[in-house]
């Protein structure tokens, strides 16, 4: 009996369909993060309660990036346990200020910039990679973020982070033979489409700021307040 591509192109997907949740995030471990640890003396000393987080700096290819990540920091930093100024509030008042980009945001004072808004910190993000790569019938979806938290008193660093999350799905999930040829196709050609960052946005917000020894310290309105300096 002759099978017809459009109906082995059907069984194909099927099997996508119930093989897909077999397809994994790779997180890359980060060779120095085991050996890298914050200097808190300056985070403890400024305590601060409240974080202006500006327009990140775009140094990928995807101009449709700073506008997304923007959208997954307040959260994880709200949770941690600091007040954070509404972004969108924040850059449309920067924007009436004549700040309206954001490298020229990056090149202001902490202190010009947290008097604006009666800021303690203030956190720099650029935004290094937010790409997708394809090769063949895979595809690497990459984001990497530099993280900076600056006082709004004296300008002075308080802390500092780099994460780089990559999502990788192992082709061998699909199957063999020629339908599986064709699942993996398909799956190439789903994410070459609309590859999803904000998972990857939201895993590497997770890792900068819970790492032992190099996330963020547990803010005023957090039940961990004060308690965890053994861990940062």
């Amino acid at each position: 009996m002759t099978v017809s591509f459009p109906r082995l192109a059907a069984a194909a997907l099927a099997m996508l369909i119930t093989t897909g949740c077999t397809h994994q995030f790779q997180w890359p471990r980060d060779p120095t993060r085991s050996a890298r640890s914050n200097d808190y003396t300056k985070f403890r000393a400024e305590d601060p309660h409240s974080i202006l987080v500006v327009p990140a700096v775009n140094r990928s290819v995807d101009v449709t990036a700073p506008d997304y990540f923007l959208s997954s920091i307040s959260i994880p930093l709200a949770e941690r346990g600091y007040y954070v100024f509404p972004v969108n509030l924040v850059k449309q008042v920067m924007a009436d200020d004549g700040l309206s980009d954001s490298d020229m945001v990056h090149e202001q004072e902490p202190q010009r910039l947290a008097d604006l808004f009666g800021a303690d910190s203030v956190m720099y993000i650029s935004i290094e990679r937010w790409d997708a790569r394809y090769v063949v019938l895979s595809t690497a979806v990459t984001v990497s973020l530099n993280y900076v938290l600056k006082s709004g008193r004296s300008g002075e660093t308080l802390w500092s982070s780099r994460q780089t999350v990559q999502y990788a799905p192992n082709n061998n999930d699909s199957g063999g033979g020629l339908a599986g040829l064709i699942a993996q196709a398909i799956v190439a050609a789903i994410q070459k489409a609309a590859p999803d960052y904000m998972p990857l946005a939201q895993q590497a917000n997770n890792q900068a700021l819970y790492a032992a020894g190099s996330g963020l310290p547990a803010g005023p309105y957090h039940g961990l307040y004060g308690q965890d300096k053994d861990t940062y």
